[in-house]
């Protein structure tokens, strides 16, 4: 049951785009189509759920305080945490490098849409945010990790895809000529998170 408690709350209660707006740059830029959201929202998905576990494994296993006992017991006083963001951001950037790879490959007209964001995700704060919030957070298992990055990531999916939708729908709309762009897409996101701050009341 926790699991799903950390699911629902990544998704809706604590959405990396809706509580905390993190990784505003991508959503901003690629939320013009619904094909190129589709495609770096499973991108994000993917990284999310790759990138903190392994982030959760250096962070218990060889980073904090204590961390390294399991090798000897001269190592039990060792505190690597100062080297947590640098780790951090070394996992993310290759499992990022990955992703593009596969993209290019497979899926090159996606990979031409997404232009310079797709390699962006490396930098991408929701990413590292997600691997700081799971350090914050100190969590029993690399499964509740796991189930938190996934949530994060289809939360950040849905958030992007929805706006993309909305974005799509008004370029039909008789928006004013000082709106249109990033001004309506900012009051759109305002809207949005405050919609989405009625899953607040939901008890878990």
């Amino acid at each position: 049951m926790d699991s799903v408690n950390i699911f629902i709350k990544a998704v809706f209660i604590e959405n990396m785009i809706f509580a905390y707006f993190l990784g505003m740059c991508s959503y901003l830029a690629i939320s013009k189509t619904v094909k190129s959201s589709v495609g770096l929202g499973l991108a994000v998905i993917f990284v999310l759920t790759v990138s903190i576990p392994v982030c959760y494994l250096l962070e218990n296993y060889v980073l904090k305080a204590g961390a390294l006992s399991w090798l000897s017991d001269d190592f039990a006083t060792v505190d690597l945490s100062f080297l947590s963001f640098i780790m951090y951001i070394a996992t993310i950037a290759s499992i990022v490098q990955l992703v593009e790879m596969v993209v290019e490959k497979f899926a090159p007209a996606l990979y031409a849409s997404l232009g310079i964001f797709l390699p962006l995700i490396a930098v991408n704060c929701s990413i590292l945010g997600g691997a700081l919030f799971m350090q914050e957070r100190e969590y029993a298992n690399v499964g509740e990790a796991t189930v938190f990055a996934f949530g994060s990531g289809v939360g950040w999916f849905l958030a992007i895809v929805a706006l993309s939708a909305i974005r799509e729908k008004i370029r039909y709309s008789n928006v004013p000529m000082p709106l249109r762009g990033l001004g309506i897409t900012f009051i759109l996101t305002g809207l949005m998170a405050i919609a989405f701050m009625s899953f607040m009341g939901i008890k878990i």
